[in-house]
């Protein structure tokens, strides 16, 4: 299996230097994987180093706790869009989803979806936090909001993504949305796991890795 056109080769950590994304932006090229993701500060940069290539600039919004204002998390992707961001990771309001608040879950993402037009919008749900039937309520509440994909986690939480959290985030969402695997996917082995329950994007900061 070819993985690396499926593959968001990830670096958010705050210390990553603009010498760090460059780095990531130059295995993007060599490899061929779908984005660069980055925090919304390196928008510009990677959208620079990756013009022309096909590779598209992700960034996240939101992160890593989804619990600021609607309107703050809908200002932040409109400008990383307008930095060059092409694709955006947005977290969900994970409060929210445990008080049962899905008008509220649904209309912070809807916003978030408005804003960033064109750019396509993936909603980390954060599943280690969730239970299955909040999971289920979560990639929902994604689906009515426009959302172009459903995602496991942020990687700075509790877990990551497992085999039975994309099978039932598949299973929800069914062709309404594509389903992106996210944190602690460390080996090929795995990550190929993650594609055949479901997964249709694979987040990882170690990409080259996974290619092995």
């Amino acid at each position: 299996m070819d993985i690396a056109q499926i593959i968001d080769h990830t670096m958010l950590k705050p210390e990553a230097t603009q010498e760090t994304i460059r780095r990531y932006c130059a295995e993007a090229r060599t490899y061929g994987f779908a984005t660069v993701c980055v925090n919304s500060c390196h928008a510009a940069l990677v959208a620079s180093e990756l013009k022309g290539t096909g590779i598209k600039t992700c960034c996240v919004v939101g992160f890593p706790l989804g619990a600021m204002l609607t309107g703050v998390k809908a200002f932040e992707a409109e400008a990383a869009v307008k930095a060059g961001a092409e694709e955006v990771d947005m977290v969900i309001n994970i409060g929210g989803i445990k008080d049962g608040n899905m008008d509220l879950v649904t209309d912070d993402i809807r916003v978030v979806v408005e804003a960033a037009k064109p750019a396509l919008v993936k909603v980390i749900i954060e599943t280690c936090l969730l239970s299955d039937e909040e999971k289920i309520a979560a990639c929902k509440a994604a689906v009515r909001a426009g959302a172009a994909y459903v995602k496991t986690s942020t990687g700075f939480s509790t877990g990551g993504a497992t085999v039975d959290d994309v099978k039932l985030m598949r299973q929800t969402v069914g062709n309404q949305a594509k389903v992106k695997a996210s944190g602690s996917i460390r080996t090929r082995e795995f990550a190929c796991q993650l594609v055949e329950a479901g997964a249709d994007r694979i987040g990882a900061g170690n990409g080259v890795v996974l290619l092995k």
